[in-house]
């Protein structure tokens, strides 16, 4: 039994009876109400997933198992996947172990890359991604034990084990498809002796002489490993493994809801805009012209690529800490520059402008800047490599829910008409 499972083994019936002895006690407590703009809306604001794993506190950020992401922006990933799991930061032998098991699981199939190239040349890296995630459901562990009969309280043993071979597996392919799909080139073999952000960075392939878009990855794959369960990839994959489909199906899934537009791709939209900038702008152009060229957007009747959040009313310090890491290496890029001008000049435009709940940068303001300066110009990859770091939150979530024995996920869905009912003796309909 590996450290990682031992350790969860501990933790479960703990975990169990704190979950029994709420719902005996308070399980028929009423806890929100909800509007009816809040059903039509999204569910926006409505307490109604349990997610242990971490939590976005609108004047604060990101806190994964209650530590702020501030203070983890020098740990792994596979510090951080324990961390998601378990509650507690490992050892050190902890995490050798655990960075041990994703070395050891690193190859891809054969199959699943002749899955891939049997695709179109134009297909998207994210289809390409899902689906190869999807080609290796074949080998679910967690499949075949629900099929032999397991008890379901036994069951969560091989949900982590299929999130271990996946998670082990994914930078693997997902730098395969980004040779595939772009350069035409064939996968790279991981190396064993590498952990798993290092193995990512070379399997990709891009130069690295000083070792800085590694830790680039690194940081990368912490700071975007989880954000809640509510937004729409962790929501997705919890609602499909809820109907006992395994990883390889839930994480499918979830990468399926990240692809879309108001999800994965703002980060896309914001180098985008960027690139846009210096096109008409030119490089370092004066704050007088960026400002003039920010209220020329707004008055268009667009939104600023990369600044406000849904839950957040400050900084999102996920920026903050990619802003400082182009500091530390003093990386000289135009689109870092303008970045940094951006920083002083559209938060006050924003407030000027008077339609911001929050004119503080988030993360996507610059992520896609900091992989585009380091040679990773196909944007139509990022959404991959945030794919591939929320699989950790994902994996996470849905292991913690297996070991709690959490029921599918069953709503009540209303009409329209149902909803007209329901509000037809408010007081009075608001103007």
């Amino acid at each position: 039994m590996h450290p990682l499972l031992q350790r969860l083994t501990e933790l479960a019936p703990e975990w169990q009876h704190r979950l029994r002895t709420f719902l005996s006690q308070y399980g028929g407590t009423a806890v929100a109400e909800i509007r009816a703009e809040q059903i039509i809306g999204g569910m926006r604001g409505v307490p109604a997933l349990l997610c242990e794993t971490s939590v976005v506190l609108p004047n604060e950020g990101l806190r994964i198992r209650n530590i702020p992401i501030a203070e983890l922006a020098d740990r792994t990933p596979e510090e951080i996947f324990w961390l998601l799991c378990t509650g507690e930061l490992p050892t050190a032998d902890q995490t050798a172990s655990l960075r041990q098991i994703l070395a050891e699981r690193a190859t891809v199939p054969d199959y699943v890359w002749n899955v891939l190239r049997a695709l179109p040349s134009d297909s998207h890296p994210m289809a390409m991604l899902s689906l190869g995630v999807l080609a290796m459901e074949r080998e679910s562990t967690f499949r075949q034990a629900f099929q032999q009969g397991v008890p379901r309280s036994e069951l969560w043993k091989f949900w982590l084990d299929d999130c271990l071979t996946l998670l082990g597996r994914l930078t693997t392919l997902a730098a395969g498809i980004y040779r595939l799909r772009f350069h035409r080139s064939e996968p790279l073999l991981p190396n064993p002796e590498l952990d798993w952000a290092s193995n990512y960075a070379t399997l990709l392939g891009l130069p690295d002489p000083t070792g800085q878009f590694r830790d680039l990855i690194r940081l990368y794959l912490v700071l975007h490993s989880d954000h809640e369960g509510g937004n729409v990839s962790a929501m997705t994959g919890y609602t499909v493994a809820s109907a006992l489909s395994d990883p390889f199906y839930a994480i499918s899934a979830g990468l399926n809801g990240l692809a879309g537009p108001l999800h994965g791709l703002a980060n896309q939209e914001c180098l985008r805009f960027l690139l846009q900038m210096i096109d008409t702008l030119g490089t370092n152009p004066s704050d007088e012209a960026v400002e003039q060229y920010v209220w020329s957007w707004l008055q268009g009747g667009h939104v600023i690529p990369g600044y406000g959040h849904a839950v957040l009313r400050v900084p999102d310090p996920r920026f903050t800490l990619f802003r400082q890491f182009a500091q530390r290496y003093n990386l000289q890029h135009e689109l870092i520059a303008l970045v940094e001008q951006l920083y002083r000049i559209v938060p006050q435009v924003l407030q000027r402008h008077g339609k911001a709940k929050n004119p503080w940068p988030n993360v996507d303001a610059i992520s896609g800047s900091l992989l585009y300066a380091y040679g990773m110009r196909e944007s139509e990859f990022y959404t991959v490599m945030f794919g591939v770091s929320r699989a950790l939150g994902i994996c996470a979530q849905t292991l913690t829910h297996r070991i709690l024995g959490t029921p599918i996920m069953r709503p009540k869905s209303v009409t329209l008409q149902e909803l007209e009912q329901m509000t037809a003796h408010s007081l009075v309909p608001r103007q």
